[in-house]
């Protein structure tokens, strides 16, 4: 049996031979074959991801070709990438172009620390997904006018979309000092300002809380 192992769906696919007058190579040969056409067809249809591990008679990394009948040969995948760029493009989808400077700035933590390669990220791990420019909170509360709830809209459609597979939830976070350059930005003002009865976020002096992402996956 060839199989792809995900967490969308754990679907399996069976090889269908007819074995009489086949020898264990010629057998080992069409289960390799059905196994690699099966993987780049689930790859190409969106159904698994294109990071994962294979094991072949429960050996990582085996080639196909070395497949003992009756098998198996798994793939494991990893979604991660997956996640990530496509909640940063549902995020930039929803956020006004003109320079790009803000949808070319979503930063990506992993247990609170920056990375950039995310086929890595353990499953176990808390993803975060913020915006380093100082107006984020303005865009996505609109107050400058350019449509809000980018952030909220965006893990909607990631619920949807990998439901049994991770989950996500928009809040605002305050981010620690270090993890990219401005961040976290102080607000700027006059005392009389910050005597107003306004939130603690939102007051001269005071760091911004940033819209997030926080995404988990399910175990």
């Amino acid at each position: 049996m060839a199989a792809v192992a995900g967490r969308f769906e754990t679907f399996a696919r069976d090889i269908k031979v007819a074995t009489a007058g086949l020898d264990q190579k010629a057998i080992a040969a069409e289960m390799a074959a059905f196994a690699k056409q099966e993987l780049k067809l689930a790859i190409a249809n969106g159904e698994a991801s294109e990071s994962y591990d294979r094991y072949v008679n429960g050996i990582k990394d085996a080639p196909e070709e070395s497949v003992i009948p009756p098998g198996p040969i798994i793939y494991v995948f990893g979604y991660w990438s997956l996640i990530i760029r496509t909640a940063i493009d549902e995020l930039r989808k929803r956020v006004a172009v003109r320079s790009g400077r803000y949808a070319g700035s979503f930063l990506v933590l992993a247990n609170g620390k920056p990375v950039q390669e995310y086929a890595g990220i353990p499953s176990e791990a808390e993803v975060v997904i913020f915006n380093a420019q100082p107006y984020t909170r303005k865009m996505e509360v609109g107050a400058n006018k350019t449509g809000k709830n980018h952030f909220r809209n965006a893990s909607q459609a990631l619920n949807r979309r990998f439901k049994g597979t991770a989950v996500s939830q928009d809040t605002f976070l305050n981010v620690q000092s270090g993890v990219a350059a401005g961040v976290p930005y102080v607000l700027r003002g006059t005392a009389g300002a910050a005597r107003r009865r306004v939130r603690k976020d939102r007051q001269p002096g005071q760091p911004i809380t940033y819209p997030a992402l926080v995404i988990n996956m399910v175990q």
